[in-house]
């Protein structure tokens, strides 16, 4: 079978260094490798750029993301088996592939940022990928040391990015991307196109930083989030009793009837200001 980028197709570099998927690492492998490019596609024109990858396995998107003229990919790994595959590439690819060994979670990817424009591009793994969304959505500085994050997630995740209120999907994930991000969800990628499928259809997520979100301090916002959708049934009085109830929604202007799914961004901002 060819390949796009003269490099062994997926399925030998996997059975080669016997890279079965690991479900305690949340590992699934995308071996499509127009799939990939459709992925690093999604990210925009990537000449010029370096990229930060968090769990490339066998390397199928970063070998896309460096086909497509990416100046760099810094990529960060947790599975040492799969470093001597990774180590194919960067000879393939000579001095634009760094990897880092290393837990994604634990890992400060701003100060692995040179000079000049980062995105990041990654097929999270599905364990640790919201997490990993909420950290680079939240620093103390902004805007972010990332020009643009395009994501994989299972989809329900990817819903929860987008959704607005009244919508099902709406809650914590929701408020935070819509305060500080405009975010989108580009296409669907069906289980039977990794390696083991998974029991759910995943999607990639498009994520570009708002050059000025609403003066809020993240810290609050948090707390006014996680209390009003930790009783997301509830009216507001009773889910934010512990922050202050019905005298911190009166200072905000905000119906202690309504329900936390009821209310936009600006309102969360208005409420976590007002504690």
């Amino acid at each position: 079978m060819a390949t796009l980028d003269g490099l062994p197709p997926l399925r030998d570099v996997i059975d080669r260094f016997g890279l079965d998927a690991r479900k305690a690492l949340g590992q699934n492998f995308l071996l499509d490798l127009n799939l990939t490019q459709k992925i690093a596609r999604t990210a925009g024109p990537l000449e010029g750029i370096t990229v930060i990858e968090v769990g490339p396995g066998p390397g199928g998107l970063t070998r896309a993301i460096l086909s497509l003229g990416a100046k760099k990919v810094i990529a960060v790994e947790r599975d040492p088996r799969c470093l001597p595959a990774l180590a194919e590439i960067e000879s393939h690819y000579p001095g634009r592939l760094e990897v880092i060994e290393g837990d994604a979670l634990k890992t400060d990817f701003a100060s692995l940022v040179p000079d000049g424009p980062v995105r990041i591009i990654a097929n999270l793994p599905y364990n640790v990928g919201t997490q990993l969304l909420v950290n680079w959505l939240l620093p103390a500085t902004w805007p972010p040391f990332w020009q643009s994050m395009t994501l994989m997630f299972q989809k329900e995740v990817g819903q929860r990015i987008v959704a607005e209120e009244d919508d099902d999907h709406y809650g914590r994930l929701g408020v935070l991307c819509g305060w500080r991000t405009e975010a989108r969800m580009a296409f669907d990628v069906p289980p039977q196109a990794f390696t083991p499928p998974p029991k759910v259809t995943s999607t990639v997520v498009h994520l570009t930083p708002r050059d000025n979100p609403l003066p809020c301090d993240v810290t609050k916002l948090e707390r006014v989030t996680m209390a009003a959708f930790g009783q997301r049934r509830k009216m507001l009085r009773q889910s934010v009793k512990s922050l202050g109830g019905e005298a911190l929604l009166q200072k905000a202007d905000i119906d202690p009837q309504r329900r936390a799914e009821t209310l936009s961004v600006e309102e969360f901002v208005r409420l976590a200001n007002a504690l």
